[in-house]
């Protein structure tokens, strides 16, 4: 029997890229940090931190993919589960490459929307004023989704 089953709890180090395949299919990209305990040389307690790559694909009707390049922003503190998978491929320079990422199968958000959302920078006008002019050219306001929303 074989177990390749990842659970890791951290922080984004930078924002998600959401990119598509040939094929139109989104799949997302960040790196994670988290931090572990032990001993250093000397015998002190001693902080240390490791980084993973994550990859996010859309999993059947899951918006994995989507809803991570959306929602996740650097500092975000998510739950990642997944597997381990290493691949490998020939650099432009002729050099074989390999790396071993995280493939996210299931993801959550561990903070309150207002923690985990960057802070929208001040708007010269108010929304309702932003709202009023947009009716006056005929248009349709611009929606936000609220995170609440989101099925997970």
């Amino acid at each position: 029997m074989n177990l390749n089953k990842v659970m890791l709890i951290g922080r984004l180090t930078r924002d998600p890229e959401m990119r598509y395949t040939p094929s139109g299919s989104p799949v997302t990209t960040f790196s994670l940090a988290t931090n572990r305990y032990g001993q250093g040389p000397d015998g002190e307690k001693k902080e240390y931190t490791d980084y993973h790559n994550v990859v996010v694909w859309n999993i059947g009707k899951r918006n994995l993919a989507e809803i991570s390049g959306q929602y996740l922003h650097k500092g975000s503190l998510v739950y990642i589960e997944g597997r381990l998978q290493t691949r490998s491929w020939e650099g432009q320079d002729g050099q074989k490459r390999k790396t071993t990422e995280v493939n996210a199968t299931e993801i959550q958000f561990l903070e309150p929307r207002s923690q985990s959302q960057p802070q929208p920078a001040p708007t010269a006008e108010p929304v309702e004023a932003a709202v009023a002019t947009a009716a006056n050219r005929g248009e349709e306001p611009s929606r936000d989704v609220d995170p609440e929303d989101i099925p997970f």
